[in-house]
């Protein structure tokens, strides 16, 4: 079962609550969120669903059973508005079957006040929709709704740090804790700071506590969560992410710390050195590249060149040999040539990245390089994505092949539908599938990998005492 983890009645209005509920009937009344994106969205709305437990709502299993319908979204990516979009406009049966239905959409996207414009014009089902930093009014907004009113709430003016809000703590040893929010990097395709605002760290104590309050409520791996956590306590000024990672370590049940994401600019040999010599501390670093021409850096304003990224990686791999790297990468990008493109084709082949997300450019409105006028043909994108995903997939399998033989631990996530296996991650991120059973979900387990297995590794289980 799903707990509620704080209860703190002082960081949101439980008037506001307290007559959400006054308004439910005899019969359950159940929320639904779709969350869209990255990991800082799927931990809003953990907190999400906290703050309608406040209201007095259960949690549907579906939209169809549900009585309130979040749709929580991201606009990274140029088809993310299309697609919120398409889901959008098949609620309307679900609203003209039920009138009391009550939807909203939250998050990245509609902090972007004429997507939200849209959304309010085009969906007229549609009762709610807020932006990034109101989302703990979430019981007001509710409130407002029940009261007959049609809410947009997108404010630029709460860009706070705010604790103690009551957050949904989903089963499983794994839970994400936000360190900071928000990014000060304004990397030229990127919107995420104007829809996140300006890096805000949390206190570290602060992270300490909740940290201990899950380990206490049985989780043993966290992951740490940033727009950049390389960056995090630079606004604090009396501690950095090292310090945060050495003290977090501490806590005594915690088996595994991982974080994500860090711009290679901030990566210091500090935190390298506070990795390679803190047990728990996990061996994977997600470090997005993005490009490979340091004209294109240039152009991104990524603040490092293919040089300084290489000399990382080399020191990363010093310092812990068995490291594995993912990374992000944009291809045509304006103003990117062939050459350009090689350029990074070269890092990919000279890395070995584990695995890499991938993507063709797309302009985001807002952001300078939507208004740079040497933007890159589609056909070419396309065609430069599909040899980039080749010679990565070329690597993933040569770096799979390494570990033919190895025997660590995985902590078991969980069960693979088509096949029966269960599945799990090695200290250092690598995936592996072998037999064994429903009840190891969430456990630790020796396991030695003895086939590739595409993507992934195939494996069997030591029976060895953890």
């Amino acid at each position: 079962m799903e707990r509620i983890l704080p209860e703190n009645q002082s960081v949101f209005s439980k008037e506001a609550a307290d007559f959400c509920k006054s308004k439910l009937s005899d019969r359950p009344y159940t929320c639904y969120i779709e969350t869209y994106g990255c990991q800082m969205n799927v931990r809003d709305s953990e907190i999400l669903y906290g703050l309608f437990r406040e209201c007095g709502y259960g949690i549907a299993a579906s939209k169809e059973e549900a009585a309130r319908i979040l749709f929580n979204t991201c606009c990274i990516r140029d088809h993310a508005e299309k697609r919120v979009f398409g889901n959008l406009g098949q609620l309307r049966a679900l609203k003209d079957t039920n009138p009391d239905l009550i939807i909203g959409v939250c998050g990245c996207m509609m902090q972007q006040e004429q997507v939200a414009k849209r959304v309010m014009q085009r969906f007229p089902f549609v009762n709610l929709v807020f932006g990034t930093h109101v989302q703990r009014h979430l019981p007001e907004m509710l409130a407002a709704v029940l009261r007959g009113e049609r809410v947009t709430a997108i404010s630029s003016e709460e860009i706070s740090v705010v604790e103690g809000l009551p957050s949904l703590i989903p089963e499983g040893v794994s839970s994400f804790v936000n360190i900071n929010y928000g990014c000060n990097n304004y990397c030229t395709y990127c919107i995420v700071p104007f829809v996140r605002g300006p890096e805000r760290s949390r206190r570290m104590e602060d992270i300490l506590s909740e940290v201990k309050k899950l380990v206490s409520l049985g989780k043993t791996e966290i992951t740490l969560l940033g727009q950049n956590v390389n960056s995090y306590g630079l606004d604090l000024g009396n501690c950095d992410f090292s310090d945060l990672l050495r003290e977090t370590s501490k806590i005594e049940g915690l088996k595994r710390l991982r974080f994500m994401t860090s711009h290679p600019k901030d990566l210091t040999d500090k935190l390298i050195e506070t990795m390679a010599n803190t047990d728990k501390v996990c061996h994977h670093v997600h470090l997005p590249m993005q490009s490979g021409s340091n004209e294109i850096l240039k152009r991104m304003n990524r603040k490092y060149t293919r040089e300084k990224y290489l000399s990382i990686v080399e020191k990363l791999r010093a310092a812990m040999p068995d490291v594995e790297l993912t990374t992000d990468i944009i291809v045509g990008f304006p103003g990117e040539t062939e050459e350009d493109f090689q350029e990074t084709m070269s890092i990919v082949s000279q890395v070995g990245y584990a695995t890499a997300f991938t993507f063709k450019y797309s302009p985001r409105e807002g952001t300078a390089a939507a208004k740079m006028h040497d933007q890159i043909n589609e056909s070419v994108k396309s065609d430069r994505l599909a040899r980039l995903n080749a010679l990565q997939m070329q690597r993933t399998l040569e770096n799979n092949e390494k570990y033919i033989g190895h025997e660590g631990t995985v902590l078991v996530e969980g069960i693979d539908e088509k096949t029966g296996a269960l599945y799990g991650k090695y200290q250092n991120f690598k995936m592996v599938y072998f037999d064994g059973t429903p009840d190891q979900v969430g456990q630790y387990v020796r396991v030695r990998a003895e086939r590739v297995r595409g993507n992934s590794l195939g494996g069997i289980q030591l029976k060895e005492e953890i």
